[in-house]
């Protein structure tokens, strides 16, 4: 990027005030940001000012920042990093904006800045002789469908010929630039094909194709719906009921779980598997001594009941590798004693790196309060850490350090430590 500055002193006018219009809409994007936060809105500021001036004075630069409250030197650094600021005095009735990007280079963007250089001045960011049209090559304005284009204030001319691009910049020399529609200039309507529609022409034809694919959709439905829910018969051997694909089984572990499980003999009610995927309320005295007993509940119910002719070795899940542990397990062997069953429940997402995903597995893994995490030590985080996808996200993070603030103070004791909302 080029190095951008201010213009000479001698172009700069000494003071800068909104006008009565631009005052109220300044202060309407002022209202739009948190209190404490009103220095984000230095940006559409600085562009009531350009549309003001023409463009964006060191006057103005140094107004706006008191009006926020913020050293001047942090406003002229915004306004000298984005190019959409014109830091020099431009065309008082157009500045015209040449896109040079690919797509316009290749449909002749070369040819209109010829015609800019001819009609308005050789160089870009020189004003003609009136001092009333100027321009400049950017990259991008994002009409490459029909390039090339240029951008006129906050309009766009589409689709452009040299010897229109002309007509157009001696309109504006003349006052008259609003007489010049905007789009593109060749007939065609918005981006459709110059010859109108080739394809979807009739919506009618659409819909009913719609209708017809839905209908056959729900009735190809209706037919196996019984078959969805019907719970199979006990088999007579292991080998009986051995899957084609056995490589890739069914499974209802979390996606961060490389176990295979057994597929579900028993659909799970709706309305327990619902439950069982919304967060419990912060220490609610209703849930104690409810949390690990529910997700046992869910897991039988996933699982369904075991037979004498249930065929467990057919569908036994491969030994996990070394890296990585088995499916999340109440009754993992391995389990240290510095993970316990809980009595209240936390909502665990409030730790920034905790999802919906994470929350599962230590729900699973019978973490549920933020006191939990907070005991860890370093046994307990690396065998945590071995059911994750992500390895190295506890302490990446500092969960422990978070679930302490939590479970000190919540919120507000979170806010006091890290000095923002937990999200």
């Amino acid at each position: 990027m080029s190095v951008r500055r201010l213009a000479e002193a001698s172009v700069q006018p000494a003071s800068f005030a909104f006008n009565r219009a631009n005052t109220a809409a300044a202060k309407h994007w002022i209202k739009k940001y948190p209190k404490g936060r009103e220095q984000s809105a230095i940006i559409p500021l600085l562009m009531l000012a350009q549309e003001q001036e023409g463009w964006v004075t060191k006057a103005a630069i140094e107004t706006i920042s008191d009006m926020l409250g913020m050293p001047r030197i942090r406003g002229l650094e915004v306004a000298t990093f984005y190019t959409q600021y014109q830091l020099n005095p431009v065309g008082t009735r157009a500045h015209i904006q040449v896109c040079g990007t690919t797509p316009c280079m290749l449909r002749g963007s070369e040819a209109l800045m010829d015609v800019c250089r001819s009609k308005i001045h050789h160089d870009q960011f020189h004003t003609n002789d009136k001092g009333t049209l100027s321009w400049e090559e950017v990259e991008c304005l994002g009409a490459c469908v029909n390039a090339p284009m240029v951008m006129i204030f906050k309009d766009t001319f589409e689709d452009l010929t040299p010897e229109r691009l002309g007509e157009i910049i001696d309109l504006y020399g003349a006052g008259k630039g609003a007489s010049v529609t905007p789009g593109p200039q060749n007939g065609r309507i918005t981006s459709e094909p110059i010859g109108g529609l080739t394809t979807l022409k009739s919506e009618k034809a659409i819909l009913k194709a719609t209708r017809d694919r839905e209908a056959k959709e729900a009735s190809k439905a209706a037919k196996e719906a019984p078959d969805a829910i019907a719970v199979p018969a006990a088999p007579a051997s292991a080998a009986a009921v051995a899957p084609s694909n056995a490589s890739k089984p069914k499974t209802d572990a979390p996606e961060t779980s490389p176990a295979l499980k057994t597929p579900s003999a028993v659909k799970v009610a709706p309305a327990v598997e619902k439950a069982a995927s919304v967060s419990a309320p912060l220490h609610s005295a209703a849930n104690a001594n409810k949390a690990a007993p529910e997700v046992e509940k869910v897991s039988k119910q996933r699982n369904g009941p075991k037979t004498k002719a249930e065929p467990a070795a057919a569908f036994k899940a491969p030994e996990a590798k070394a890296a990585k542990p088995a499916k999340p397990s109440l009754t993992d062997k391995n389990r240290p004693a510095g993970i316990e069953r809980p009595t209240l429940v936390d909502d665990l997402k409030l730790i920034s790196g905790v999802g919906p995903t994470s929350e599962g597995i230590l729900h699973s893994l019978g973490i549920f309060t933020f006191a939990q995490v907070a005991s860890w030590k370093k046994a307990e985080r690396e065998w945590v850490d071995g059911y994750l996808s992500f390895h190295g996200r506890i302490e990446r993070e500092d969960w422990v350090k978070q679930a302490t603030a939590l479970a000190k103070g919540g919120v507000a004791e979170y806010i006091r430590v890290f000095g923002k909302k937990p999200v």
